[in-house]
């Protein structure tokens, strides 16, 4: 068993599993939440929507405030939540301010010392725990149908991910993404740590720049909220990414602006069933 079970949860017909395991990506022990829906058996193999949690979060704040799960459950979707960033590496200054090192990797892989060692969160997420817990669990998941959402770091996350690994994952959604990280403050704080001074490889972590390239319908649904105080401070900026999309011809990005909400997870579990919907649409259900 690759993985470690601290706890075992019936909620809403199915079955909510803690989880451990040690990485060799990123070097430590690795947490994270797996949802299992009512309606999965062997014959019948639940697709999985992986959700990337934001700044601060660990892989309990959106299992526990995001009411992703009812939803899902309805459907016989599969989700998972993995952790934000590795801990425990005790790197200098990893733990000094919310918004960069420890639970702020910003789903990338670091190239710049002393985050390189182990900040692989993009090799980790798309590639190790997305294999491994589709091996671990190969006659409950179907490894074919996987989709990937996020919340503002990890919408971020998302976007970048679902476009730097092509037909990897059928569909994306996020709520108040970070869009155009290249062009913001946390981004700029966040890419400088982690990839350094060259501003041409930060564009490769960007979806407003990947999505210049993308080929096809991007299956891409984002809620953004007015009232979001990052909305009003520039940290977010959709519009960037729209523009971008619209100017390279790219179809199937829906954006949609909702009056008086917030970053929170009210806003969250506001839209959820929406996105639930969104990625049971592209995984067949």
């Amino acid at each position: 068993m690759a993985f470690t079970t601290k706890a075992s949860i019936s909620t809403f017909g199915g079955t909510l599993l803690k989880l451990t395991h040690d990485s060799p990506t990123t070097g430590t022990p690795m947490a994270l939440n797996l949802f299992l829906p009512p309606t999965q058996t062997a014959a019948a193999r639940s697709p999985l929507l992986i959700f990337l949690s934001g700044l601060t979060c660990t892989p309990d704040n959106c299992t526990e405030k995001g009411f992703l799960t009812p939803h899902a459950a309805k459907l016989g979707l599969a989700l998972l939540w993995p952790d934000t960033s590795p801990r425990g590496l005790d790197i200098p200054g990893e733990n000094d301010s919310y918004d960069f090192g420890s639970a702020a990797s910003f789903y990338i892989d670091a190239t710049a010392e002393p985050y390189s060692a182990g900040y692989k969160m993009e090799t980790y997420v798309a590639k190790e725990l997305r294999e491994l817990v589709l091996a671990e669990f190969a006659d409950k998941l179907d490894a074919d149908r996987v989709s990937i959402s996020g919340h503002s770091m990890g919408g971020h996350g998302a976007l970048t991910l679902y476009m730097k690994y092509p037909g990897v994952f059928k569909s994306v959604s996020a709520w108040a993404p970070i869009s155009n990280p290249s062009k913001c403050p946390w981004g700029e704080k966040a890419f400088a740590g982690y990839l350094g001074d060259d501003k041409e490889a930060w564009k490769k972590h960007d979806a407003t720049e990947l999505v210049k390239g993308w080929k096809g319908p991007l299956n891409c649904l984002i809620d953004v909220g007015t009232g979001d105080n990052f909305y009003k401070q520039g940290q977010l900026l959709p519009e960037n990414l729209e523009k971008a999309a619209k100017d390279a011809g790219v179809e199937g990005l829906e954006v949609r602006y909702h009056d008086g909400y917030d970053h929170s997870y009210f806003f969250i579990s506001t839209f959820a069933e929406d996105h639930v919907k969104h990625a049971a649409k592209f995984l067949g259900l």
